[in-house]
């Protein structure tokens, strides 16, 4: 019996707290909606997206249907206007967005280029004595070298010359890697 009502007369049940109604408008006309939709952005993403939110809003935007134009009038109105709106706030964010580009690649560079240099570091370690290792790991956690040497059980001393050892190890390593 919904189905053959007319959008008028359903809009105004919807409009009235009707979900039938409202459900058999939004059938009636979704798949309008969606191409209109796709028509105007050239995306089916964005066409479903736009769709999904014109969907959303519409139980509040029918409220302000008057009946003065036909109901699928209104309603392309509605979509283009979902869609005006849509672009402007991508040309905002775009706008926004102008410069950050460059700085996104320089920092993803920049983290690749510390996420290397990690990589070499972890594999590098594995060469050396545990003793040298398992210093070198306390102090890059960011521990103190009193604090290493409390937790190894040896002095201050004995930390410094291992961080110091390690140091040199390491970088004859890269030498030999990079001469290679």
């Amino acid at each position: 019996m919904m189905m053959e009502a007319t959008d008028q007369k359903l809009a105004d049940q919807a409009k009235a707290g009707n979900g039938t109604a409202f459900a058999t408008l939004l059938a009636r006309h979704y798949d309008r909606i969606f191409a209109l939709a796709f028509r105007m952005s050239s995306a089916r993403a964005e066409a479903e997206d736009l769709t999904q939110d014109i969907c959303a809003a519409l139980p509040s935007k029918l409220m302000r249907f008057d009946g003065q134009s036909r109901f699928s009038t209104w309603l392309y109105r509605v979509v283009v206007n979902a869609a005006h709106d849509r672009r402007r706030r991508q040309a905002s964010h775009t706008k926004a967005a102008e410069g950050w580009g460059d700085w996104e690649v320089a920092r993803q560079a920049a983290n690749a280029e510390t996420a290397e240099r990690i990589d070499w570091l972890t594999r590098a370690m594995r060469a050396l004595p545990d003793d040298l290792r398992d210093t070198l790991a306390l102090v890059l956690d960011d521990m103190t070298h009193a604090d290493v040497g409390e937790v190894l059980e040896v002095s201050e001393g004995t930390v410094s010359w291992r961080i110091s050892e390690a140091k040199k190890r390491l970088k004859e390593l890269k030498e030999k890697e990079e001469n290679a």
